[in-house]
């Protein structure tokens, strides 16, 4: 899942951006506002996404509208926990997240967990 290049990255980002489904002509609209792609080009890429399971798309008319399968939330929490699982012991790593997260952060996820902790105990 972390493997995605850079236009993979840039038709997400617009996608969760606008939280709507869009075709292939939209999505290029935004694309072309950093540099100009092809048609095909996102098309194409689009169709990728769709492969690794990150894009659904549905008929629209003539065409296909694209929608991304998860919040951009839930993508990053998969990477994060993807990233946790390959270091084996996950302790270690934990205990170095923990320490290297800013303070602010720290204090929400350990909310979180709190929150989590009690919805468990009732």
């Amino acid at each position: 899942m972390a493997n995605l290049g850079f236009l993979e990255r840039a038709i997400m980002d617009v996608l969760w951006d606008a939280g709507k489904p869009m075709r292939v002509r939209e999505l290029l609209v935004r694309l072309n506002e950093e540099r100009e792609l092809a048609y095909t080009t996102v098309q194409t890429v689009a169709e990728r996404l769709v492969k690794k399971g990150l894009l659904e798309r549905t008929p629209y008319r003539n065409a296909f509208r694209y929608a991304a399968v998860k919040s951009r939330d839930e993508h990053v929490a998969d990477l994060m926990l993807e990233a946790l699982s390959a270091g084996g012991d996950r302790l270690p790593v934990l205990a170095r997240f923990a320490q290297s997260v800013e303070e602010e952060d720290a204090l929400a996820l350990m909310e979180e967990l709190s929150r989590r902790q009690r919805r468990s105990t009732t």
